[in-house]
């Protein structure tokens, strides 16, 4: 049955209708953490740009302050940041509370921690100037912050560690930005091309930065020369020491709410383990053999990476690159259907039955899987199609080699023979075209082609590989009539085609990749292709290709020939013409 009616034994309509909430849930979430991300990602890149412009001066850079934040300071521009920030937040701790294991890839864990620890780098910078200008009547302007970072205690909130925090802080949040957007875009395909320019930005951006607040930093030092300017500055501000109490009384406040809130999903974890521990939980075999238990709500991936076993998962588990995919060989009726996220997913890259992600399954009883690509495959492997990871099935396989080749070219121009064999290919990949054929393999002077791929009776392939190599034949009488003058003697081709079980899939480096087919029957096929030489013919066809066309081979001669690594010999038929009738 299709993966889209796969359903429990024992569904129910509350069931049903539970998988689809949980499923639309983590479908929201995944938007929400874009979403979030990406106007936190706008703040911040607004205000390194003003911190750059301080490389220029501190008025210029409080005049391009002001045009950059001015949608920030806004009453909707203070929402929607707010509210981008506390979903971000909230949305992290979350994932953290719903992950049944925490072994995870260094990258992964790096962006968690490093986005856990943006809030406390922050905290007091954002309480001392937006939270004070706010509520207590302050008023901060470049001036008065690079002041109490750079100043220290002459500046009511200053101190002098809080340089050292500034830069902190812009080097961890630009480096947690960047790994989201890396691994957000990297299973994008016009990704590669740009990513190099988009490498330099990550870097020259934040080095500016750093180069404006530092040089914000030497020109408040030059200015605090004059007795009069902090006086003056604190008076600007209206940093009175009621105010400044109050700040500090809420920053440390808002430490403890925050360390509460990190705190908080780690001890609902324990809490969650202890109750697990008193049920039996669902076992996940492995193809390696191995036998684990899957915690309640635990995906296949976070499973598999708790036990030691690597599994490839480019996007981080969030159903993007597919580079996950498994193909579930035992309990897969005792699965909820793929829904949200996955199901786009699998569709996305026309999924067969039985094959899921293992970052969204969350197996409910026992199952077993395999992987379908390796563990250190990239987002380019994620690209490839479904069903083209390797399976073994019933197929036709074509060898076409041009006889002569070599000769063709002792006494032409390489551009001649070249010419002369473009002709050639084209009409026999138009041939494949017409007939249902795959272009597999090139060979120099020939390749090699399969039948049957996309059809659901493997006879079908066989028949039509029959009508390829009729047509092979006359293509190749129009070449040659189009070359006679080219040509000292009529190009010549051997067909080999068989019939059996093969190895099909996706071979070769990423981006380079062709479905191709490997085992006995290929070097078969080989073989019976090197014996229209011998035979003096130009197609052979075994016994088992032509049973499964439907051919009529009455009257005609069964040939035996060995094959190597066979024990048997390999029967078939020499053909000087595709006998036309084909049941």
């Amino acid at each position: 049955m299709p993966a889209s009616h796969h359903v429990t034994h024992d569904a129910s309509p509350h069931r049903a209708k539970a998988v689809r909430l949980t499923e639309g849930a983590r479908l929201v979430r995944s938007y929400a953490r874009l979403i979030s991300g990406l106007v936190l990602f706008s703040f911040v890149l607004c205000h390194f740009i003003s911190h750059m412009a301080l490389i220029v001066s501190v008025p210029f850079a409080e005049q391009v302050f002001g045009v950059l934040m001015k949608p920030w300071q806004s009453g909707a521009g203070t929402f929607v940041l707010m509210a981008a920030l506390a979903v971000h937040l909230l949305n992290a701790l979350w994932s953290i509370y719903i992950r049944r294991y925490l072994r995870m890839p260094v990258w992964e864990a790096a962006q968690i921690v490093l986005g856990l620890a943006i809030p406390p780098l922050i905290i007091i910078h954002v309480i001392g100037t937006k939270v004070a200008d706010t509520f207590f009547d302050t008023d901060n302007s470049y001036s008065s912050v690079l002041a109490s970072h750079w100043l220290g205690p002459p500046v009511l909130l200053g101190a002098p560690w809080l340089v050292y925090l500034h830069i902190a802080a812009i080097l961890v949040l630009w480096t947690h930005a960047c790994i989201g957007l890396h691994f957000w875009l990297r299973t994008k395909k016009w990704y590669r091309n740009v990513a190099p320019l988009l490498g330099a930005f990550a870097i020259l951006i934040p080095v500016l930065a750093l180069a404006g607040y530092i040089s914000g930093g030497n020109q408040i030092l030059r200015d605090a020369q004059d007795p009069d300017f902090v006086p003056e500055l604190i008076r600007e501000a209206r940093l009175s020491r009621e105010a400044v109490a109050h700040v500090w009384r809420i920053i440390g406040l808002a430490f403890w709410i925050y360390g509460g809130l990190v705190v908080l999903p780690f001890v609902a974890r324990a809490l969650r383990s202890l109750v697990h521990q008193l049920h039996r939980p669902p076992r996940l075999t492995h193809g390696v053999g191995r036998s684990m238990p899957v915690l309640a709500g635990a995906t296949v991936l976070e499973t598999l990476r708790a036990n030691g076993i690597a599994h490839a998962a480019v996007c981080g588990g969030r159903a993007r690159c597919t580079t996950c995919r498994i193909r579930v060989t035992r309990g897969l009726f005792a699965l909820p259907q793929p829904a949200g996220l996955e199901a786009a997913a699998l569709a996305r890259i026309g999924a067969e039955d039985g094959v899921r992600l293992a970052c969204q399954l969350r197996p409910t009883a026992d199952i077993a899987v395999v992987p379908l690509l390796t563990a250190d495959s990239t987002a380019a492997h994620g690209l490839i199609r479904a069903g083209s990871e390797g399976s073994e099935r019933l197929l036709t396989v074509m060898f076409i080699d041009l006889r002569g080749s070599t000769t063709l070219g002792e006494a032409r121009m390489p551009y001649d023979v070249l010419f002369i064999l473009n002709q050639f290919f084209d009409e026999m990949s138009k041939a494949l075209q017409r007939t249902g054929g795959h272009y597999s393999n090139f060979t120099g002077d020939g390749l090699m082609a399969i039948y049957g791929l996309d059809t659901t009776d493997p006879k079908q392939g066989a028949m039509q590989a029959m009508r390829g190599a009729r047509e092979m034949l006359t293509r190749l009488d129009q070449v040659n009539a189009r070359l006679k003058h080219d040509l000292k003697e009529p190009l010549r081709i051997g067909v080999g085609i068989h019939f059996g079980e093969a190895i099909v899939g996706a071979m070769g480096p990423p981006g380079s990749q062709i479905i191709t087919a490997i085992g006995d029957t290929v070097n078969t096929t080989a073989r019976l292709e090197g014996l229209t030489k011998d035979f003096g013919c130009p197609i052979i066809v075994s016994q088992a290709a032509a049973q499964a066309a439907g051919l009529k081979v009455e009257g005609l001669t069964l040939h035996h020939a060995p094959v190597k690594g066979r024990s048997e010999p390999v029967a078939f038929y020499a053909l000087t013409t595709v006998p036309e009738t084909v049941s």
